[in-house]
C-alpha cells in the first residue's frame, strides 16, 4: 500500500491524512512517536550551492531522500521561498530526469500551506504565510530506496542601506525529529563593487575573502536539525572605512533597534597601519612550571614573528621580581634575540603583579599606541595583593593611548582584577582554561589586534537620537580584517548622516555614511534579540566586577524574559511557573541574586565561568540561539509532547514563547492584566487572525496550543 508525503521545506516529509491530537499526560511524558514525524523518508544529504554575481543570486539545491518505510512514497514537493524573492529560471530535476515544476505566488502558496495544515492539523507550514512557493510531482520513493531532487533557481537580491541580504528556508526542526545525515552550504559572491561587511546573524559560518570584490562563505554539519533558515548579509563598501546599518521596530509607535557594523579593510596597507608598541607581561612564577609554560613561550615567540615593521617591542618577565629584556623598545630586527633570551628564562618565584604592571606602564610612549599583553596563571602572592589597589596603581601609572589584553592561564586567577584591566584599558581577555593551549589563544588573539588603522573612535548619529549604545564609549579600536558591531536604540526615523571620527598617526580621519532610520514598523527581526543579548553582558559585568544593584537585577532578569536571552544565572527563568506575573518576576529577581551571590568570588572555575558568559555576551555579534534545557529538571513545566526533546523556549520573529500548562506562551503576556481571546484551532476565526499579518503564521506554526499578544490583545488557540 502506497503512502503519500508532503516534501515541504527542503524535502522534509509529512504522511497525509488527518493527525490524531497528543494527550497531554501529567507530569514528565515520555516523548510519543508522531503519525508523520517519525516515520518514512528522511533527508541523506541537504546541499546548497549559491553563487551571488552583482546581486543575481543563483541557488543550486541538491536533497536526497531515502524511504526507510515498508511502503513506496509518492506525493507532492512543496519549496517554500524565501520571503520577496522573484524566482527566475527555475529548473528541477529527480533522479536526473527534468520534471515539470510551478513557481506558486504568495496567494497560491498561502492556499497549499491552508490544505496541508487542515488535512495534517499541524500548522509548522504558516511560518511561511506570505511567501511564494516551488510544487512539483514527485515519483514515488519505493521502500528502501533514495530519490535525489535538485533544485535551481534565480533571483535579484534587493539592497538596502548598502546592505545585500540573501535568505535560504533550511530549517527542519519543526517538520521532523530526525535530523539530516549531511548538511552543507556555500555562498560564492562576486561584485562590481568592494564588499564591506559579511555577517550572518544566524549560522557560525567560514569567510574567504578574495580580494575586494569577491568572498567565499559557507558551514557544514552532519546528524544534524536545523533550527533556523540561513541569513546572509554583505556590504557595498563605499569607503575606505565601511558603516552599513540594519534596523528593526515592532510598531510605529516604539523606539526601535539597530545594528552599526562598521568595517575596516580586509587586509590594510602596510603603510597605513598604525605603528605600534607592543609589551608583553609574562608571568614566570613557579605555578608556570610544566607544558604551560612552554606554551607560553610559544606564545611570545608567535608575537614576535609577527610585528609589523614599524612596530617596536619589550618583553617584562615577572615572579618575585621582574627581569627585562631591554631597557628600551626595541625594532622588530631585535626579535630573534629576544626570542632566544625567553628559551633560557625558567619558571620559578612568587607572583608580583603590581610590579610588573608598574613597570610596564612606565615603559609606554605616550606619543605611540601601545599594546599590553598580559598573561598570568596566578593571584597576586607578592607586593601590594589587594585587586583595587594594583587597578588604582595601573590607573594612575598609564597614558591615555595604553591598550591591556590578558589572558588568564587556568582556574587560579584573580578574574576581577583580570577583567577589569581589560575593560579599562579598551583591550579584551581570554581565559584559557587547563584543556586548552596558551599558544594558540594568545596568537588567535594577536592575529585579530595586530594592525589597528584607527583608534580613539567616536560616533555620532547626527539628527537621530539614540541611546543605549553596546559597546558603550569609549569604542574599541578598530583593526583590519576585523568588524565593529555597534547596537542600540533609536527614536524617531528619518535621513540621517551618521559621523566616525578616529585618529591614524596622531591624525583626525572623518568617516560620513547616509543612512535612513525607518519610521514603519518591520526590518531584521534578530536585532532586538542581540541588542539584549549585549545589554544582558555589560549589566552582567558590572554586577560581578561592582556588586549587586536592585535596577540592574530587575533590568536582567525582565529582559531575559522578555527576549529568551538564558545566562547561567537565568536558566531558571524557562522553568519557573509564575514569570508571567509581577509577583513572579519578583520571585525570579530574588533567585536570581542567590545564584549571583553562589559565584561572586574572584577566582576559581566558577568566577572564570561567570567572566566568560558575560563577556560573551556582552561582545557577541549574532543573537544567542534558544538553549535546550531538560525540562525534567525544572519546577512545574510539562514537556511539550510533540516536541519531545526537552525545549521549552522557542523564538518567533521578534518574539519568545514559554511552554507553560501544554500550551507556547508569548512573554509579553500579562497575566495579571490581560484575559485571552480563545480561538479554536483551525475555526474560520482561527484563520482570519492569521489573515491580519503574516507574522502571526511564524507564532500559529509553533504548534496547536499557543498563546500571543497582537496589538495589545491576548490571543490563546485552543483545541477545536
Amino acid at each position: 500500500m502506497k503512502r503519500t508525503v508532503w516534501l515541504i521545506l527542503a524535502g522534509v516529509l509529512m504522511l497525509g491524512g488527518a493527525a490524531p491530537a497528543l494527550a497531554q499526560d501529567p507530569g514528565w511524558p515520555e516523548p510519543q512517536p508522531h503519525p508523520w514525524r517519525d516515520r518514512g523518508v528522511i533527508i541523506r544529504s541537504h546541499r546548497v550551492d549559491v553563487s551571488i554575481i552583482d546581486q543575481v543570486a543563483t541557488t543550486r539545491i541538491e536533497q536526497v531522500f531515502y524511504n526507510d518505510g515498508d511502503a513506496p512514497a509518492e506525493g507532492t514537493y512543496v519549496f517554500p521561498l524565501p520571503v520577496g524573492a522573484a524566482v527566475s529560471d527555475l529548473v528541477m530535476w529527480v533522479d536526473g530526469k527534468p520534471v515539470e515544476a510551478r513557481i506558486l505566488d504568495a496567494d497560491e502558496a498561502r492556499a497549499i500551506y491552508d490544505e496541508i495544515v487542515r488535512k495534517l492539523r499541524d500548522p509548522a507550514l504558516l511560518e511561511y504565510v506570505g511567501a511564494g512557493a516551488i510544487q512539483a510531482s514527485v515519483f514515488p520513493i519505493q521502500p528502501r530506496s533514495e530519490v535525489k531532487i535538485e533544485i535551481e533557481y534565480g533571483q535579484l537580491l534587493p539592497v538596502e542601506n548598502g546592505l545585500v541580504h540573501y535568505t535560504y528556508p533550511l530549517r527542519t526542526d519543526q517538520f521532523t525529529r530526525r535530523p539530516v545525515e549531511r548538511l552543507s552550504l556555500s555562498v560564492r559572491v562576486t561584485s562590481k563593487d568592494p564588499i564591506g561587511a559579511i555577517y550572518s546573524p544566524t549560522h557560525d559560518i567560514a569567510i574567504a575573502r578574495d580580494g575586494e570584490f569577491a568572498f567565499r562563505a559557507g558551514f557544514e554539519t552532519s546528524h544534524t536539525r536545523p533550527e533556523t533558515n540561513f541569513s546572509l548579509y554583505y556590504g557595498l563598501a563605499t569607503s575606505e572605512i565601511s558603516a552599513n546599518l540594519l534596523t528593526y521596530r515592532e510598531s510605529a509607535d516604539q523606539d526601535g533597534y539597530f545594528a552599526l557594523m562598521i568595517t575596516p579593510p580586509a587586509e590594510a596597507d602596510t603603510g597605513r597601519v598604525i605603528p605600534k608598541d607592543v609589551i608583553i607581561v609574562l608571568d614566570q612564577s613557579g605555578s608556570m612550571e610544566g607544558a604551560k609554560w612552554d606554551q607560553a613561550r610559544d606564545a611570545v615567540k608567535f608575537v614576535l614573528e609577527h610585528l609589523n615593521p614599524r612596530d617596536r617591542f619589550n618583553v617584562i618577565a615577572f615572579s618575585t621580581g621582574t627581569r627585562i629584556y631591554a631597557r628600551e623598545l626595541q625594532p622588530p630586527s631585535e626579535a630573534p634575540a629576544a626570542k632566544q633570551w625567553i628559551s633560557g628564562l625558567e619558571a620559578i618565584g612568587s607572583t608580583d603583579i603590581d610590579l610588573a604592571l608598574r613597570e610596564a606602564m612606565a615603559m609606554a610612549d605616550p606619543e605611540r599606541p601601545t599594546v599590553v599583553l598580559f598573561l598570568t596563571d596566578g593571584l597576586p602572592t607578592e607586593g601590594v595583593t589587594d585587586t583595587a589597589t594594583i587597578l588604582a596603581n595601573v590607573k594612575a601609572a598609564a597614558p591615555a593611548n595604553v591598550r591591556i589584553f590578558t589572558f588568564g592561564v587556568g582556574y587560579d586567577v584573580d578574574t576581577l582584577l583580570l577583567d577589569q584591566l581589560y575593560q579599562t584599558f579598551r583591550g579584551a581577555g581570554v581565559y584559557v582554561r587547563p584543556e586548552e593551549r596558551v599558544d594558540d589563544e594568545v596568537s588567535a588573539l594577536y592575529a585579530k589586534i595586530s594592525a589597528p588603522v584607527l583608534t580613539n573612535l567616536t560616533l555620532d548619529f547626527g539628527a537621530i537620537l539614540v541611546d543605549e549604545l553596546y559597546p558603550a564609549a569609549p569604542l574599541p579600536d578598530l583593526f583590519a580584517g576585523t568588524q565593529l558591531i555597534v547596537t542600540g536604540r533609536f527614536r524617531d526615523g528619518g535621513a540621517t548622516t551618521v559621523t566616525l571620527r578616529g585618529e591614524l598617526d596622531g591624525e583626525e580621519r572623518v568617516y560620513s555614511y547616509d543612512v535612513r532610520f525607518p519610521h514603519n514598523a518591520g526590518g531584521a527581526v534578530f536585532i532586538p534579540r542581540l541588542w539584549a543579548t549585549r545589554k544582558i553582558g555589560a549589566l552582567l559585568q558590572t554586577i560581578r566586577l561592582h556588586g549587586e544593584d536592585p535596577e540592574l537585577v530587575d533590568s536582567i532578569v525582565r529582559l531575559s524574559i522578555r527576549y529568551g536571552i538564558i545566562t547561567p544565572y537565568t536558566s531558571f527563568l524557562i522553568t519557573e511557573d509564575d514569570i508571567f506575573t509581577q509577583r513572579g518576576v519578583e520571585q525570579a529577581q530574588m533567585m536570581f541574586e542567590a545564584e549571583a551571590d553562589a559565584v561572586a568570588v574572584p577566582s576559581g572555575r566558577a568566577a572564570v565561568d561567570a567572566a566568560e558568559s558575560a563577556a560573551g555576551l556582552a561582545g557577541a555579534n549574532a543573537p544567542l540561539a534558544a538553549p535546550t534545557i531538560s525540562a525534567r529538571s525544572g519546577a512545574g513545566v510539562e514537556a511539550p509532547a510533540e516536541e519531545g526533546d526537552g525545549r521549552v523556549l522557542r523564538y518567533a520573529a521578534d518574539r519568545t514563547f514559554v511552554w507553560r500548562d501544554g500550551m507556547w506562551i508569548d512573554t509579553l503576556y500579562d497575566a495579571d492584566s490581560m484575559t485571552p481571546v480563545k480561538v479554536p484551532f483551525l475555526s474560520d476565526a482561527y484563520f482570519e487572525l492569521l489573515a491580519l499579518d503574516p507574522v502571526i503564521g511564524e507564532f500559529l506554526a509553533l504548534g496547536e496550543q499557543v498563546l500571543f499578544v497582537w496589538d495589545g490583545v491576548a490571543y490563546q488557540i485552543v483545541s477545536g
